[in-house]
């Protein structure tokens, strides 16, 4: 635990809907950490939000380290927005991270994120994206490919994990109801500002085709709604589009890998693979 009266210096704000047998894991990785720098103490806040599993048992029950406090807070609403907000009023830290609950950091990524945000200038973080090996087939060859575009190995990506300081959060006010608020919170900062560390962390891909095809086309739908609601942050994107001379190599290193992604591209577009539960708010997994 932290010591009495001291305020974090980071604080980890983790929306959960339905999260058992990953947020466990999830907190284990975190509170495994290797220490902040200059004796810095943290905090996380779980925000479970309308969840009917055993998720906030499952985070309760993880033990907490010295130097760090856990609140699991149980929301009996839905959505991940409000969970954002939320968490956001209970937060003390001076660095804010945003961690999904199926995502697992490396020993160093967090005290990286503290020593580089811990400043008065706005700025944004994230670590080296790594895919955790699928089960199935499809998922795995999808992966493969996926994990050579520009947009994954360039820049600051940012899915399962982002983070950023308080100069940095004071840009906008309230979270905008979106589907992709990582992509809205990357987009808030210049390229100069977006920092990629060197630790990584790992997050889960869904398995099988169809699911694929359904995040997928969230995550289309994500950036399409950035770029209609918000097209001013659009002059901060810095990775553009593969261009045909880099798929078509990649395609003939990876001809399986392609094939997947293509396919996937193509199922997105097509009627036959409507998913009548589709929400705003679908796992990566």
């Amino acid at each position: 635990m932290t010591p009495t009266g001291v305020a974090p210096t980071l604080s980890v704000i983790i929306p959960a809907h339905n999260e058992a047998g990953y947020i466990g894991p999830c907190l284990s990785a975190l509170f495994e950490s290797a220490p902040l720098p200059d004796q810095a103490t943290g905090e996380v806040i779980v925000m479970a939000n309308g969840c009917s599993d055993a998720t906030v048992a499952e985070a309760q029950s993880v033990p907490v380290p010295h130097r760090w406090d856990c609140h699991v807070i149980d929301r009996a609403e839905g959505g991940k927005i409000g969970a954002l907000q939320d968490g956001e009023t209970r937060a003390r830290g001076r660095v804010l991270v945003y961690l999904d609950a199926d995502v697992l950091v490396s020993p160093q990524l967090l005290p990286l994120i503290c020593a580089t945000l811990d400043c008065n200038v706005a700025r944004y973080a994230s670590g080296e994206p790594q895919l955790m090996r699928a089960r199935s087939t499809v998922s795995r060859l999808y992966a493969r490919f996926w994990a050579t575009l520009p947009f994954v190995q360039k820049g600051v990506p940012g899915f399962g994990l982002f983070a950023m300081n308080k100069a940095g959060r004071a840009r906008w006010g309230g979270w905008p109801d979106v589907i992709a608020d990582d992509i809205f919170a990357r987009l808030s900062f210049a390229p100069q500002e977006r920092q990629r560390l060197a630790a990584s962390y790992q997050w889960p891909l869904v398995e099988g085709f169809r699911n694929l095809v359904r995040v997928r086309r969230r995550q289309n739908a994500g950036v399409d709604e950035i770029a209609s609601r918000f097209p001013q942050l659009l002059a901060n994107e810095d990775v553009r589009r593969p261009s045909l001379s880099h798929i078509t190599g990649r395609a003939l290193r990876d001809p399986a890998g392609f094939l997947i992604y293509a396919a996937v591209s193509v199922a997105v577009k097509s009627p036959l693979y409507r998913d009548s539960r589709a929400n705003r708010w679908t796992r990566g997994r």
